[in-house]
């Protein structure tokens, strides 16, 4: 029996991880993303998917980054009908990130509509909108960590920890032949040892193809341990100045853990006196599911937690949805701290607060995530000494500083002991969800494994043997 993996998204680029599975009976999609990119090819290449949605027997989300969820929506507007799988956790994530995702495309596009009118243009229309996100919420079901479930005709799916962010998963996708099983596992995206409240990555047994992530497939990350001193260095320097700490954050993941180091801090009296904002609905919003989830942590934090100790500093935090008191923040003078999505710093209230901040010298700007190419984050980032915001040029005198010991990604070690972990039943691997010199970084590095490994194209597509077992 023929298996196929094409390739679609999150392939020789990071966001818009898609990828359909297909034998002779069933046709399985793993994941949705969304791909991020700039107004018009964003919804060019969102909107046309390359396959009927209506044909598919079932979809796998491997987590709720919206680079891997994101365009779910889609599926169900153009026809799936099918289930979504994905973990507990994963899907009350997805209960607030993608409504959040369509009512953020549509202010989008009211706010392009009025220049449109203006200009005499036709009016645009948001990929999907709110509504249409939450009608897409009916079609997930859970599946817990470690337990086996039919996806479809001759298709099973087991997911294990991938300890990248809460909930996320490690698919693997066992297929029957006429020869026995083979098993593929996906894991994209993968988590680092010794996360944050996080449990550590686990490798399923008897792989027999792996898909694996590469988005820091060239590049060695400083001990996560180190993300607290440079965060504490970076806090009381600029307290000293009388300045405002703000933190670009995604609102999923790393805006849990800046929380998570900084309740660290404050509980070793390392600062204090500092107010400090999680100025972000949607952070806010997925903070509560972090705290409705407690279950999925590892044991130095569940034990925190029995200790009846907040590990992400409810009672120092000041948590802002209203637009108003947001607003607020900026007539206030420091010292303070103020996160804000969005992690690229692209849309969001993160905009408001480097407009008003970014010429501050006595204030400083932490980048603490990965910022794609062209964004404005990676432009702020790499020292560019003017940028755009919303339109208008703005100095850039605020201290800059860069934390790269926050992220949630392995990096080149990690992902070769992973690929090592395997064991000698891997056959195959397949880098995708990176640039193309992590990419080709990664491929080279795991030679000395003497285990096959390609770096597939977008739209490519794989021809898989069936495996004897």
């Amino acid at each position: 029996m023929a298996i196929t993996i094409k390739f679609f998204g999150g392939v020789e680029t990071v966001p818009g991880s898609m990828h359909l599975l297909a034998t002779e009976r069933s046709r399985v999609l793993i994941d949705a993303g969304l791909f991020q990119g700039k107004r018009d090819e964003f919804f060019a290449i969102n909107s046309q998917l390359p396959f009927n949605p209506s044909n598919l027997d079932s979809c796998i989300i491997s987590h709720a980054h919206i680079d891997h969820c994101g365009n779910f929506p889609t599926l169900v507007k153009k026809g799936f009908r099918g289930k979504a799988y994905l973990t507990p956790a994963t899907r009350d994530l997805c209960r607030y990130m993608l409504p959040d995702s369509g009512y953020v495309q549509e202010e989008d596009i009211k706010y392009v509509n009025k220049i449109n009118k203006r200009r005499g243009l036709p009016p645009r229309w948001p990929l999907y909108t709110r509504a249409e996100a939450e009608t897409a919420l009916r079609y997930l079901r859970t599946l817990g960590y470690h337990k086996r479930m039919d996806i479809a005709p001759g298709i099973g799916l087991t997911f294990f920890d991938a300890g990248h962010i809460l909930g996320s998963s490690i698919s693997a996708i066992d297929i029957k032949t006429r020869k026995g099983t083979t098993r593929i596992a996906y894991a994209v995206d993968l988590g680092r040892p010794n996360l944050p409240y996080l449990e550590n990555p686990e490798v399923p047994k008897g792989i027999d193809y792996l898909i694996i992530e590469s988005t820091y497939g060239a590049r060695s990350r400083p001990p996560i341990e180190e993300a607290e001193e440079e965060l504490l260095r970076a806090v009381r320097k600029t307290a000293r100045r009388g300045g405002k700490v703000i933190i670009p954050s995604f609102a999923l993941e790393r805006s849990q853990e800046v929380l998570y180091f900084l309740s660290r801090l404050l509980r070793k009296k390392k600062i204090k006196d500092i107010p400090i904002y999680l100025d972000s609905p949607l952070a806010v919003n997925v903070t509560k599911v972090f705290r409705q989830n407690s279950e999925y942590f590892d044991k130095e934090t569940r034990e925190l937690i029995d200790r009846e100790v907040d590990p992400l500093g409810d009672k120092h935090i000041t948590y802002i949805k209203d637009p108003a008191k947001s607003k607020k923040l900026n007539d206030m003078t420091g010292p303070m701290i103020i996160i804000s999505a969005s992690g690229t710093c692209e849309n969001g209230r993160i905009l408001h607060h480097l407009k008003n901040n970014i010429e501050n010298p006595r204030n400083t700007i932490v980048t603490v995530g990965y910022m794609p190419k062209n964004t404005l984050g990676r432009k702020i980032r790499e020292g560019n000494p003017s940028v755009n915001i919303f339109g208008r040029p703005y100095q850039v005198r605020a201290e800059i500083v860069e934390i790269e010991a926050f992220s949630a990604h392995a990096d080149n070690a990690d992902l070769v002991r992973y690929v090592k972990d395997c064991g000698k039943t891997l056959k195959k691997v397949f880098i995708v969800h990176g640039e193309s010199s992590q990419r080709e970084a990664l491929r080279k590095s795991l030679k000395s494994l003497n285990v096959k490994a390609c770096v597939p194209r977008k739209n490519e597509i794989a021809y898989l043997a069936a495996a004897g077992k």
